[in-house]
């Protein structure tokens, strides 16, 4: 049997399963966690993830009582868009500014002004804003311009994962599309706005990664790195990927279909054979981890925000699901504008929590199912400009992350879009994505011809209660997205 493991590193913890590369069954699974961050400022010590991996390897062979000798293949999947910056002997020159690091948020009001929505969306498929890792680059420039006169490196958090594991400096197209400076659409890094948004002293194509095909194996681990995990020195490593084009692979998803991913940041996508421009700049025109494209919106408000509001009303997770669903159906109930840590999308760095529509006649029931509506409408509102941009995203409707296992996340959802929604045999989408990514280079496949083979089936069926709950649903809905906001 052969054995591969699939690295989840996100914001918050990191995850490494262990499958068996033929059927994908799961074999043992572990966790680490990684340091607390707070927006506005968001860092990372980048040795910290590598610290994690480790960690969280051994608690997976430990969980499925193998060898590290046994195990044939890792790849790594990890949050998007930060910036790790190294010198020429490997050392990060700086803590990593992760996605929701919003400080560069003046960065990325100049970029957008001086170049405009349209012409960002047609050079690289998105608009970039703060959580992007050209205008982290940009706020570098502006307040530690020494450190790029040393910087041998840049990477997204994946690559320096993989650049531990194989020694290759090197990147996927899904992660690169999401940097502000890579046209997937064109399979080229575009280093002319690296040379005028941040600095032209800076041999940016000596720097950027070398971007590997879907199925392109990174090569085999490094020494280092096997005797560091204990494993063979002929294991070979994945290109790695972002952690939502992953999670869409290990999900099984085929185009048209949507998820709604519900973790620290919220995240709807769909796959697409075509690339998918939003002059709007709401869109990211990002690609997937099968060739094709994942266009996507992001709000980097999600479960974070039900976590918040029960702490406020003094309860578990589990007891805010119950109150939030026994909520009355009744018009004027309260509404919630969830900007806790500024938001991404609509793009409002600054933006705050507002709390409308409250009366004597509110109740804690109502409060809650106020705060996973807020999280929601968000969602719903990054839904329907995927439509408006031209792709298809009218297939079944998945749930996934953390948030997916609250009854009331998948029921308020499917009320307020007045279809059935559905969870797949997936309990970590991302890293059982990175697993299959890593059978298909160890096969020598196609990792869609392995996220086909290992499709998930259905296990959970949330239906909307009624036309009634839909329309007030989408009422509150409306009435939300008429606010303007507030900021800081």
């Amino acid at each position: 049997m052969a054995v591969v493991a699939g690295v989840d590193s996100s914001t918050q913890s990191c995850t490494v399963e262990l499958r068996d590369a033929d059927s994908g069954a799961l074999l043992g699974s572990g966790r680490a966690p990684h340091p607390r961050t707070t927006p506005p400022v968001s860092e990372q010590d980048a040795e910290s993830w590598w610290d994690a991996l480790r960690s969280a390897f051994g608690a997976a062979l430990r969980d499925a009582s193998l060898d590290a000798r046994e195990v044939d293949a890792i790849s790594v999947a990890a949050q998007c868009h930060g910036l790790v910056m190294l010198d020429g002997s490997g050392h990060p020159l700086r803590p990593v500014k992760l996605w929701n690091d919003t400080t560069s948020a003046p960065q990325s009001d100049l970029l957008i002004a001086e170049l405009g929505t349209a012409a960002w969306t047609r050079a690289v498929g998105s608009v970039p804003l703060a959580a992007f890792t050209i205008t982290k680059l940009a706020w570098v420039q502006e307040h530690e311009p020494q450190l790029l006169d040393r910087l041998a490196r840049v990477m997204v958090p994946h690559d320096y994962l993989t650049w531990r594991l194989s020694g290759r400096h090197v990147t996927d197209r899904s992660d690169a599309s999401g940097t502000g400076y890579y046209a997937s659409h064109e399979s080229r890094w575009r280093t002319d706005l690296l040379d005028r948004f941040v600095s032209d002293r800076v041999d940016w194509a000596a720097v950027v990664p070398t971007v590997l095909g879907p199925d392109e194996a990174a090569g085999p681990i490094s020494p280092a790195a096997a005797a560091e995990l204990g494993v063979r020195d002929d294991v070979v490593i994945g290109p790695g990927a972002g952690d939502q084009h992953a999670g869409a692979a290990g999900l099984g998803m085929r185009d048209g279909e949507v998820a709604y991913s519900l973790g620290t940041s919220g995240v709807v996508l769909t796959p697409t054979p075509d690339p998918v421009f939003d002059d709007s700049g709401d869109v990211n025109g990002v690609s997937n981890v099968t060739g094709g494209y994942l266009p996507l919106v992001c709000t980097l408000n999600a479960t974070k925000v039900t976590d918040t509001v029960a702490r406020l009303l003094g309860v578990g997770l589990d007891e805010l699901a119950a109150l939030a669903l026994a909520a009355p159906d009744r018009p004027g109930r309260p509404v919630l504008s969830a900007y806790f840590d500024g938001e991404r999308s609509p793009n409002r760095p600054g933006g705050v929590g507002i709390l409308g529509g409250l009366s004597n006649e509110t109740t804690r029931e109502e409060l809650a199912a106020a705060a996973f509506e807020g999280v929601l409408f968000g969602l719903v509102r990054g839904h329907e400009r995927i439509r408006a941009a031209g792709a298809g995203a009218d297939g079944e409707v998945l749930v996934m992350g953390g948030g997916a296992k609250s009854p009331a996340y998948r029921q308020l959802l499917a009320d307020v879009l007045g279809s059935e929604v559905v969870i797949r045999d997936v309990p970590e989408a991302t890293a059982r994505g990175a697993a299959i990514q890593a059978a298909a280079v160890l096969e020598g496949g196609s990792v869609a011809a392995v996220r086909d083979a290992w499709a998930p089936p259905v296990v959970e069926r949330d239906a909307p209660r009624g036309s009634g709950w839909a329309a007030a649903a989408r009422e509150r809905y409306e009435t939300l997205s008429s606010w303007t906001g507030l900021d800081r």
